[in-house]
C-alpha cells in the first residue's frame, strides 16, 4: 500500500540538509556520502517518491550549496529513472539559515510559494541524513497527522534517563515510560505549521524542533511508534549502516515479490493472432477487446500483482472504448513505467502459452526479444514455453497464457 493522504489532504516533503556535518569529522557533508546507487540524500528522496504519492519535494541546503546538492541528487541513476517516468514530480532547493529552525522556515515558505491551496496539504519534515525510513513508518505518521494535524514518530529510551545541571549534578530522575526519543518525519498541516514558524521567527526563542513550535502556537502534538532502524547519520560509526545498505551483495537487502498472471481468449476467424507483441500467421486470432494478446495480458497482471498496484482490468477497463483494439505492448509499457517508478526491478519472468495450433517454437525467440524490449530488460531474464491441450476439450478454439515474475527493490 502506498502512503497517501487520500482523506482530504495532499502531501509535500521538506528535507533538511543545510547543516555542515561537523560531527562527522571527515570534511565531507554526510548527506552527500555514497549510498546505494547515489548518495544519502538521493536515497532519502527515493524513499519518499517510492513510498508516497507526493509530487513536490523541497531540500534545504547550505548557502551557495545548490550546485553541490543538485549533483548529489540528480546523478543517481535510479532517481533519474523515477523522475523520467514521473515528469510531474518537482524537486527544488532553497538555502537554509543559521539554525535548523530558520532552515525549515525557509523551506516551508518555498513550498508555500508553489502551492496555491496550502490549506489542502500536509508537510512531512524529514532529516536529510536519515535514509533508513520505511514505508510503514511513513504510513503511520501521515495517517495520524491527517487526524491530529501534527505527529512525529518516537521511541522509548532504552537506558535510564537523568536530568543534570551545568556542573553535571543530577537534578531529576526521569521515568523512561514518560519519555520518548524523537525521530522524523514530523508531519503537520502545512498552512498551520507555516503560520506557527512565522510567529516563532519573531519571538526571540530558540526551538529544538518543529513539534515544539507547533505545541506553542497550535496545540497538542501526537506521536506514533518509531522505528529503531530509522537512525540519523551523525557520527563516523553510523557509516557502518550505509556500508551494510550498500554492500557488494545487494540481494541481501532486497525486497522480493512474486506475481502470477493468467489470461484466456477464444480463437475466432477474422482476428489476428498476436503473442508477446508478435503477429503469428494463422487462420484465427484472439477474440478480445484490445488486440487480444493473452501473453502480454498475463504478464501485465503478474507484474501488477507483484508490485501491488492492481490488475489489468482496473487500469484498462474492457468496457471503455478507448482500449478497443489497443496495442497490448503499449498497455504493458504504460503499466511497467508506473511499476519501475516505484523502484521495482524485474529479476525474471517465466511464461507458458497453451495452444494446439499453430506451432509456437519457430516464434519463441522473436517473442522473447519483443517482451524484453518492451520491459527494457535483458532477453535472458524472460522465458516463454508452450504446451498443447493434448486434444482434450475445446482445444481448437481457445488459447491461454500463464506468467510468473520475480520483482525486487
Amino acid at each position: 500500500m502506498t502512503a497517501t493522504t487520500s482523506k482530504s489532504k495532499k502531501l509535500c516533503i521538506l528535507i533538511t540538509a543545510a547543516g555542515s556535518s561537523t560531527r562527522m569529522g571527515s570534511g565531507i557533508k554526510k548527506e552527500y556520502m555514497t549510498m546505494e546507487s547515489g548518495t544519502v540524500l538521493s536515497t532519502v528522496i527515493k524513499r519518499f517518491l517510492q513510498f508516497t504519492d507526493s509530487k513536490l519535494i523541497c531540500v534545504t541546503v547550505p548557502p551557495q550549496g545548490t550546485p553541490d546538492a543538485e549533483k548529489a541528487v540528480f546523478t543517481d541513476p535510479e532517481l533519474q529513472i523515477l523522475l523520467q517516468n514521473n515528469p510531474e514530480i518537482k524537486i527544488l532547493f532553497t538555502e537554509g539559515g543559521s539554525s535548523r529552525q530558520s532552515s525549515v522556515h525557509n523551506g516551508l515558505k518555498k513550498l508555500s510559494e508553489l502551492i496555491p491551496d496550502i490549506e489542502n496539504y500536509l508537510a512531512a519534515i524529514h532529516d536529510g541524513a536519515r535514509p533508513f525510513i520505511s514505508r510503514e513508518l511513513i504510513e503511520r505518521t501521515v495517517e495520524k497527522a491527517e487526524e491530529s494535524g501534527a505527529t512525529f514518530p518516537g521511541l522509548e529510551p532504552t537506558e535510564t534517563q537523568k536530568q543534570i545541571n551545568e556542573s553535571g549534578i543530577v537534578t531529576a530522575h526521569l521515568l523512561r515510560k514518560n519519555l520518548i526519543s524523537v525521530q522524523t518525519p514530523q508531519v503537520f498541516f502545512l498552512k498551520e505549521i507555516l503560520e506557527a514558524h512565522n510567529k516563532a521567527s519573531k519571538d526571540s526563542c530558540e526551538y529544538t524542533d518543529d513539534t515544539e513550535i507547533w505545541n506553542k502556537y497550535c496545540g497538542p502534538v501526537s506521536s506514533v511508534k518509531g522505528d529503531s532502524q530509522n537512525i540519523k547519520i551523525t557520527y563516523p560509526e553510523d557509516l557502518q549502516k550505509i556500508s551494510c545498505s550498500s554492500n557488494s551483495n545487494p540481494k541481501e537487502n532486497k525486497m522480493i515479490h512474486t506475481g502470477l498472471g493468467y489470461d484466456m481468449h477464444r480463437l475466432i476467424s477474422g482476428r489476428k493472432l498476436v503473442l508477446g507483441g508478435i503477429e503469428i500467421p494463422f487462420e484465427k486470432g484472439e477474440d478480445g477487446h484490445s488486440d487480444g494478446d493473452v501473453l502480454l495480458h498475463a504478464i501485465t497482471d503478474a507484474l501488477l500483482g507483484a508490485s501491488g498496484l492492481g490488475d489489468i482490468g482496473s487500469f484498462f477497463p474492457p468496457e471503455e472504448a478507448e482500449w478497443k483494439d489497443a496495442d497490448s505492448k503499449k498497455l504493458l509499457k504504460t503499466v511497467w513505467d508506473k511499476i519501475t517508478a516505484k523502484g521495482w526491478k524485474l529479476e525474471n519472468l517465466d511464461c507458458v502459452v497453451k495452444l494446439e495450433k499453430p506451432k509456437f517454437l519457430p516464434y519463441r525467440q522473436q517473442i522473447i526479444e519483443s517482451i524484453s524490449k518492451v520491459l527494457d530488460v535483458p532477453a535472458d531474464s524472460v522465458f516463454v514455453k508452450a504446451k498443447t491441450y493434448e486434444k482434450t476439450g475445446n482445444w481448437e478454439n481457445q488459447i491461454e497464457a500463464f506468467a510468473t515474475c520475480l520483482l525486487s527493490r
